[in-house]
């Protein structure tokens, strides 16, 4: 350790992760001129080579691009509940046999994991929402939880900044409780999506169904067309990877811009270990790290350090990261580390049969959801829970795959499977989860990772307010169907579903006393003053809305933030 103190920083700034909030991170530090390390565990993949599954066809592939039962099952049983996980994705998520956790039991938390160069910036769905006035103050009008210490307009700017950049796609509602943005033209409705959304504005005044606001460039700008990206094709392939760049990713925008300015150094397969701490200046002085391969350790130095490792890898290597100073785990005077883990309440809701257009079809594969915004508790607590929902889903026509479980024989069997069928509507709930201090994760006592990392452990379960929400979303979607004029109504609720909303936020949340809280309102440590962490577990409440917007314009403020710090000589 004496080497540290007589020596200079390798590097002004490092970065842990580089994911939607870790490519934000290094983008702006490079481009002010710092001297960067942007720290990746997983393996290194190049934009455009190493899209493997992209623009394959069904056909191409061994099972129809489902994964091999027994793979799946043997080393992906988590990872192969996600919505993604196929034959040509399955190399972006990271298997449970190698990246193992652990859950309490009685709970079940399911972590979905992509450990690689980019991250979940490959695999997104792409919805990106600005958090309203409204979002900001939850905690503080219900008592749940710490009050923000930021509000919207603080983040107003930001927002317009990090939109022009990723390429927005959106329309301009007027909606408070959604604000509209810096948008390029929407991907508009499908022609059942756009009677189904006729349908509701002719019914309900409090209510509306618009183009969901995505991260795909419809009309690339000159900022876009610089970095070589491209107009969204309409494939619907997007978790294989874009070689167009056409939905925002760290390879296809931040680490290229990052790259350009010459300040950037890279390394991948490096797994942080924990976060050096110095007594004497009280601040950190960078990680300790393991080379995947060959399980080599060493230390990278810095003036500033940020995490933006995803809220459970922040986490872990949070409460890995102990010393005399901090007994309990980096940062964690306030014990707040590992505490108050949110998720989305998604998968419920329902399915409706619409009439009509009969002579109509798709015209490519478009790449995006609808989304009815949040329309309940928006002034005060006037329902049975706390907090609201949103809806997302989508408008499809019925096809060969959903008569695979019918019986019958013959031609003409045979033939129906050529006859496409009804027009099918789905409405799926994105509730606010309730923060709860018992909702944690820690370190397992004993289980171990094959790098000797301890076990992240979760508790983590859905409380009374989520589960009368799920509840609501659920018999709300019904409703609105039935008052739409749609048939064959079903409806779902997949109860075991924590964690496959792959928001999970809040472990590591923002707040104003450092008693109750571990960062700042400029997303900085209140104990140590050189670390910053900008990912999900910054969070201090989860909204209903898709947060990784959000987290871009924290990360993107939070960064101008410290580099004035840095260079009036405060770190």
């Amino acid at each position: 350790m004496d080497r540290f103190k007589t020596t200079e920083p390798e590097f002004d700034v490092i970065v842990v992760g580089s994911g939607i909030s870790g490519g934000w991170a290094a983008k702006e530090f490079c481009e002010k001129g710092m001297k960067t390390l942007l720290v990746e565990r997983g393996r290194h993949v190049e934009h455009i080579d190493d899209y493997l599954g992209e623009d394959k066809a069904p056909w191409e592939m061994k099972f129809r691009d489902k994964v091999d039962r027994k793979l799946a099952d043997e080393r992906y049983p988590v990872q192969k509940r996600c919505y993604a996980f196929k034959d040509s994705t399955k190399h972006f998520f990271a298997d449970d046999i190698d990246h193992p956790y652990s859950k309490e039991a009685g709970t079940n938390f399911e972590w979905v994991k992509g450990f690689h160069l980019g991250g979940r910036s490959l695999l997104w769905h792409r919805q990106s929402y600005r958090w309203s006035e409204m979002d900001f103050e939850s905690n503080k009008r219900d008592g749940f939880g710490v009050d923000w210490p930021i509000r919207y307009d603080d983040l107003k700017s930001w927002y317009d900044y990090v939109e022009k950049f990723v390429g927005v796609s959106g329309s301009m509602e007027g909606l408070e409780q959604l604000p509209d943005g810096v948008f390029l033209p929407p991907i508009g409705f499908n022609c059942a999506e756009e009677d189904f959304s006729n349908r509701v504005k002719g019914i309900y005044n409090d209510r509306v169904l618009i183009p969901g606001r995505c991260a795909h460039l419809t009309d690339p700008q000159p900022i876009h067309i610089d970095l070589g990206r491209g107009t969204c094709q309409s494939r619907n392939q997007c978790q294989r990877g874009c070689s167009l760049g056409a939905y925002f990713s760290s390879q296809s925008a931040t680490l290229p811009a990052a790259e350009r300015t010459g300040h950037l150094n890279l390394v991948t397969d490096t797994i942080v270990h924990s976060v050096v701490y110095d007594d004497d200046s009280k601040k950190a002085i960078g990680v300790r790290v393991i080379n995947s391969a060959t399980k080599e350790t060493r230390t990278y130095t810095a003036r500033v350090i940020f995490l933006c490792a995803s809220t459970l890898g922040t986490t872990q290597i949070l409460l890995n990261s102990t010393s005399e100073r901090f007994q309990t785990g980096f940062a964690n005077d306030s014990d707040a580390v590992g505490r108050y883990l949110m998720d989305h309440l998604c998968f419920a809701g329902a399915t409706g049969e619409i009439d009509g257009f009969e002579d109509h079809y798709y015209i490519g594969r478009k790449p995006n959801s609808i989304y009815m915004p949040r329309f309940t508790n928006l002034e005060r607590d006037e329902e049975d829970f706390l907090r609201g929902f949103a809806y997302q889903g989508s408008g499809r026509r019925k096809d060969w795959t959903d008569k695979l479980a019918d019986k019958g024989f013959g031609a003409d069997f045979k033939e129906s499977f050529n006859r496409p069928g009804i027009w099918e509507i789905n409405l799926e709930g994105y509730g606010e989860m309730l923060p709860d201090a018992n909702n944690r994760a820690t370190l397992h006592k004993s289980k171990k990772d094959k790098w000797g990392l301890p076990q992240l452990h979760i508790d983590a379960k859905f409380g009374e307010n989520d589960k009368k929400i799920r509840e609501v979303m659920m018999d709300t979607a019904a409703e609105i169907m039935t008052k739409a004029g749609l048939t064959n109504v079903q409806t779902y609720n997949t109860d075991d579903s924590l964690g496959l909303g792959i928001h999970e936020m809040g472990t590591a949340r923002m707040g104003n006393d450092p008693k109750t809280s571990v960062l700042n309102g400029f997303n900085q440590c209140h104990d140590v003053d050189n670390v910053f962490i900008t990912d999900g577990s910054a969070m201090t409440s989860s909204a209903c809305q898709n947060p990784s917007l959000t987290y871009m314009a924290l990360t993107a403020r939070a960064v101008d933030y410290a580099a004035a710090q840095m260079k009036a000589g405060k770190l």
